[in-house]
C-alpha cells in the first residue's frame, strides 16, 4: 500500500503544503512507515491564520450555547471511536493500549468540561456602585490562539487548550509534534465531521520553521506550548513576551516520590511502577527520583519490592494487551536514554537494574526502540541523573533521613512540576501538601494528574505564564475582562 502524505486543514479544507520537505512517521514498535508529514512553510502559518482571522467575528458573535452544542457532538463522535483513537494513538508514539485508552478518555473530558461554557463564561455586576450607575464584567473572546504540541501525549495535550478557545469564541491553530501527527490529524477530521464552521480549527504539521512562524505571526493572540524547560522558557516564553502575546508553557519536570516507612508499601507498588514506568517514562508527571525516608531494613526492604516489580514489567507492542511498557517514541530517544545511563555510571550511581539490554514479550521485534526499566541506587542529589529531566523508564533512588531532609531535596531542584508521598500519617500528608513547591501534589498517589476541571500546575523551571491549561485558567487564558461602568438618565 502507499504510504499516506498528510496534508494541513486550513479554513475548512485540505490543501497540500507549500513545501518539498517531509519526515517519515514511524510506528517505533515495529519500525513500520505509518505516513509522511508536511514540514510547513511560514506561508502555509500565514494561510492557516489568514483562514483563522477571517472566521473569528462570526464565530465570536455565535452564542456560547450554540458553540457548546459542537462540542457535544465532538464528544458523541469521539466516544463513537473511542477504540479506532486509542489505537491510532499506540501505533504512532508506542504506549500501550491500555494507557492510550486513558488518553482518549482524558482528552473526551476536556470537551465535556469545556461544552459548559455557557457557565464558565460568564462574567457578574454590581447594581448602584454609585447613585444610578451599574458596574458589569464581561469575558470576551479575544482573536487567534495556537498550540505547539509535544509529543508524548499526542491526543490529549491539544485537547488542553483548543476545546475552551473555541468554546470562548476564539479561533485556533494547532501545530501537532511531526513524530506523531496522525491522533490529531484525525482529530481535526471529527471536527470537519461535525461541520464545524470553516476557518475556526485550522491544523498546519511542521517543525521549526512553522513554530518560528506562529510565534512571530502580528495575528497570533497568543501560544500554547507543552514541552522540554530549553524551549519553553529560552523560545517561546521569550518570543511570546517580545511579541506581545499571551502564553502558557508548561516545561520540564523532574518528580520527586517519597516514601516513607508507614505507608503500605505492598498496596503503594502498583502505583509506583506506573509512575516512573508507565508511558515509557514519557510524561511531565513522571515518577523520576524515589527518595526513601525510614529505617535502614525499611530502606532495603522497599527498595528490593520495587526493582522485584521493575524487572517484571512486561515490555512490547503496546498493541499486545499483555503489554505494561511499549517502546520509546524513536531511536533517538533511547540513544538520549542511554547516554543519561553511562553518564551515571560515571558519576559513581550503581545500576541495580539494568534495562539496556531489551527482553520483550515478543522476541521478534526490532529492538531499536526498545529499553527494560533501569533503577539506579546510591545517588546524591548533585548527580545528573537526580538533577536533569531523562523522560525515559530509568529510576533514580536517593535516601533521606527525615521528611525534612525529602522536602529539602525538591526544593533544591530547580523544577517544580509534581511531587507525590506514599504515607499513612496525616501530618506527614499535610505538611508535604503544605510546604512543597510544586504544581501538582500526590498523596498516596504517584501521578497526580489534575482532572480537566482543576488547573494543570506546575512552578519553578516547570511552567511559564501565569494562567494555566484545563478548567476555568484555560477560559480566562482565552478571554479578556471587559468593564462597563452605566448610568443613564
Amino acid at each position: 500500500m502507499a504510504v499516506p502524505r498528510l496534508r494541513n486543514f486550513i479554513d475548512g479544507e485540505w490543501v497540500e503544503p507549500q513545501t518539498e520537505e517531509y519526515a517519515d512517521v514511524i510506528n517505533p514498535a515495529r519500525g513500520e512507515l505509518l505516513a509522511r508529514v508536511p514540514l510547513s512553510s511560514s506561508a502555509d502559518v500565514d494561510r492557516a491564520v489568514a483562514g483563522a482571522r477571517e472566521a473569528f467575528p462570526e464565530w465570536r458573535n455565535t452564542p456560547p450555547a450554540a458553540r457548546a452544542r459542537y462540542l457535544f457532538r465532538l464528544k458523541e463522535l469521539m466516544e463513537e471511536r473511542f477504540d479506532e483513537l486509542a489505537e491510532v494513538q499506540t501505533r504512532e508514539h508506542g504506549k500501550t493500549i491500555d494507557e492510550s485508552r486513558g488518553e482518549t478518555r482524558r482528552g473526551i473530558e476536556q470537551v465535556e468540561v469545556a461544552a459548559g461554557i455557557p457557565t464558565l463564561m460568564q462574567g457578574f455586576n454590581l447594581e448602584d456602585i454609585a447613585a444610578g450607575i451599574d458596574e458589569h464584567c464581561f469575558f470576551q473572546p479575544i482573536g487567534v490562539f495556537s498550540h505547539i504540541a509535544p509529543f508524548n501525549f499526542p491526543f490529549m495535550v491539544p485537547l488542553w487548550f483548543v476545546p475552551y478557545a473555541i468554546a470562548a469564541g476564539n479561533t485556533f491553530v494547532v501545530k501537532p509534534s511531526p513524530r506523531v501527527p496522525l491522533s490529531q490529524t484525525r482529530v481535526v477530521e471529527l471536527f470537519e465531521e461535525i461541520d464545524l464552521p470553516p476557518g475556526v480549527v485550522n491544523m498546519v504539521h511542521g517543525g521549526n520553521l512553522a513554530t518560528n512562524a506562529i510565534l512571530h505571526h502580528p495575528d497570533v493572540a497568543g501560544v500554547t506550548f507543552v514541552g522540554s524547560t530549553a524551549v519553553g522558557r529560552d523560545i517561546i516564553y521569550k518570543t511570546c513576551g517580545q511579541t506581545g502575546k499571551r502564553v502558557i508553557a508548561q516545561c520540564g519536570a523532574k518528580n520527586f516520590i517519597v516514601v516513607m516507612e508507614d505507608c503500605d508499601l505492598p498496596k503503594s507498588m502498583a502505583g509506583l511502577m506506573t509512575s516512573f514506568f508507565g508511558n515509557t517514562g514519557q510524561r511531565c508527571l513522571a515518577g523520576a527520583n524515589l527518595v526513601l525516608v525510614g529505617s535502614g531494613s525499611f530502606q532495603k526492604r522497599a527498595l528490593d519490592a520495587f526493582i522485584e516489580a521493575a524487572a517484571g514489567i512486561r515490555v512490547g507492542d503496546g498493541m499486545d494487551e499483555s503489554v505494561q511498557m511499549g517502546p520509546l517514541q524513536n531511536t533517538a530517544s533511547k540513544e538520549r536514554v542511554l547516554g543519561f545511563i553511562e553518564q551515571g555510571i560515571r558519576e559513581g550511581a550503581v545500576l541495580a537494574l539494568d534495562g539496556r539490554k531489551p527482553k520483550l514479550v515478543d522476541p521478534d521485534l526490532p529492538e531499536d526502540c526498545f529499553l527494560n526499566p533501569s533503577v539506579f541506587v546510591d545517588v546524591s542529589p548533585e548527580m545528573t541523573l537526580a538533577r536533569e529531566e531523562i523522560f525515559g523508564p530509568v529510576a533514580s533512588v536517593l535516601k533521606a533521613r527525615d521528611l525534612d531532609h525529602a522536602i529539602s531535596l525538591i526544593h533544591d531542584n530547580p523544577y517544580g512540576n509534581a511531587a507525590a508521598i506514599y504515607t499513612s500519617s496525616g501530618r506527614a500528608a499535610q505538611k508535604f501538601r503544605h510546604d512543597v513547591k510544586c504544581g501538582n501534589i500526590g498523596i498516596n498517589i504517584g501521578i497526580p494528574a489534575p482532572m480537566a476541571f482543576f488547573p494543570f500546575s506546575g512552578m519553578k523551571d516547570s511552567f511559564f505564564g501565569t494562567l494555566h491549561g484545563q478548567g476555568k485558567d484555560a477560559i480566562r487564558f482565552f478571554t479578556e475582562a471587559k468593564v462597563v461602568v452605566e448610568r443613564w438618565f
